[in-house]
């Protein structure tokens, strides 16, 4: 028997809301005629909507355009001004928190390093804290402006229970952590009731990002990787993130690639992120009588490493000044040793995407990730190589692999836009704090964040 229909005139009149903001933020300015035929509303939906979203400070006028032999017609644009977010990222090496408009464009920024407290719970928290207040302070924002707050975390992001975000990171020693909680408390201070916070994966927030802004557009099936300390991945199939039972899919660094083989920080035999992630990779290097200094940063030994490798690239950033003081310019030897643990890491790295690929079957791969980036023009070409040999050959044959497209704040731009499809799915209107967050249609994203913040 049929199920009979229950959506009421509300429900109608918000989603019309939703397909026009959506229709505008992603395509651009466009014309009120134009948007009929883009969202399949009548003409007198269209006026309605628009009229209702003015009122509400959500659009304005973007210019006019001539129309072939009648009255010029009016662009109207999403108002930038009308929404800010905030977007964190709960990094392996420091706490990245950006204050953004509603198009994306970046207001205000605050970089808390983690140093000696690492991932202590009231450590993070507190960063968070002192981070969201300098962002808003930097910025001169009220709070009350503000549509959410966006975290992307390391670990599993479970939200069945009743106390909101609960956090399961196994390599960073947090267990049931209610993460979301513990923020509602810690920023009662900072932000008025009606702020609302979203806690995602890290790895999803970097992906969501990719495929609304970077190098996902346009995919419907695509893995995004996080390649950092660790390594993590973003499934998307036919145009949505697939996030299995409580947030908890595709922690593909904590597949078994060696039987009894190193022990991961999950503390695990043969992890793919013991072989594959910048942790494992300094450690190999040191493993194999690299003289790394007491304490240096990862991220400093990575750079180190590469040097190491491909000295080159050092040399070609010294070149004018070698010229200049008269010396020969010739290129030092690379380290053999550093060269064969770069080589190794993208052999594992490869056959790691092959089981996705596998697995998946994507028409795109995209590598982030702080370590991805920095690795990245160096050993993509053997990791393209070696996902082709392990992976079968008809999916292998049908998938481009590339470095994502929006750098190190990517995580955060993700962050970001949770808050911002919640937005986008309540039709432009916000929500109750302790509302359950909406499920968002996904649009065919196509705007850059150069893009967006253009216009």
């Amino acid at each position: 028997m049929a199920m009979p229909n229950r959506r009421t005139v509300r429900d109608l009149r918000r989603d019309n809301r939703t397909a026009v903001l959506q229709r505008l933020y992603f395509d651009g300015p466009t014309s009120r005629q134009a948007l009929g035929p883009a969202t399949g509303l009548s003409s007198g939906s269209i006026s309605n909507v628009v009229t209702e979203l003015a009122a509400d400070g959500l659009l304005e006028d973007a210019g006019v355009v001539d129309s072939d032999g009648g009255r010029p017609r009016t662009l109207l644009r999403v108002t930038r001004d009308s929404g800010h977010l905030i977007g964190v990222d709960v990094g392996e090496t420091r706490v990245r928190v950006e204050l953004f408009d509603l198009v994306m464009r970046e207001l205000a920024r605050a970089e808390l390093p983690l140093e000696a407290d690492g991932y202590d719970v009231d450590h993070i928290v507190g960063l968070i804290r002192d981070g969201v207040a300098a962002v808003l302070r930097e910025a001169a924002l009220a709070p009350e402006r503000l549509l959410g707050i966006g975290v992307g975390v390391p670990g599993i992001v479970d939200r069945s229970g009743a106390e909101g975000a609960v956090v399961h990171g196994q390599t960073i020693g947090w267990d049931a952590v209610p993460l979301e909680a513990l923020l509602r408390t810690a920023l009662a201070a900072e932000l008025p009731p009606g702020v609302r916070l979203f806690v995602e994966n890290g790895a999803k927030t970097l992906g969501q990002a990719e495929m609304w802004f970077g190098g996902g557009r346009g995919a419907q099936d695509a893995v995004i990787v996080l390649f950092g300390s660790g390594v993590g991945a973003c499934i998307v199939s036919d145009g949505q993130i697939y996030g299995g039972a409580h947030s908890s899919a595709a922690e593909w660094g904590h597949t078994t690639v060696r039987v009894r083989g190193r022990r991961c920080r999950c503390g695990a035999p043969g992890c793919l992120e013991a072989y594959a992630g910048a942790e494992a990779l300094v450690a190999r290097w040191r493993e194999a009588g690299a003289a790394l200094p007491d304490g240096i940063e990862e991220e400093a030994a990575v750079s180190a490493l590469v040097a190491a490798a491909y000295p080159e690239a050092a040399a070609e950033g010294r070149a004018e000044a070698d010229a200049s003081t008269g010396r020969d310019g010739s290129r030092p030897a690379h380290d053999p040793v550093a060269r064969a643990v770069l080589d190794e890491t993208a052999e594992y790295l490869g056959a790691g995407l092959s089981d996705l690929i596998n697995l998946y079957n994507p028409e795109r791969i995209l590598i982030g990730g702080w370590a991805g980036l920095q690795l990245g023009p160096y050993i993509l070409e053997s990791v393209r190589a070696h996902a082709t040999a392990y992976a079968l050959r008809h999916p292998a044959e049908r998938v481009t692999i590339e470095l994502g497209r929006l750098g190190p704040d990517a995580v955060t731009v993700g962050a970001a836009t949770l808050p911002l499809a919640d937005f986008f799915a309540r039709g432009g209107r916000r929500a109750p704090a302790d509302a359950a967050p909406a499920v968002p249609e996904q649009p065919g994203w196509r705007a850059s964040v150069e893009e967006r913040a253009a216009r």
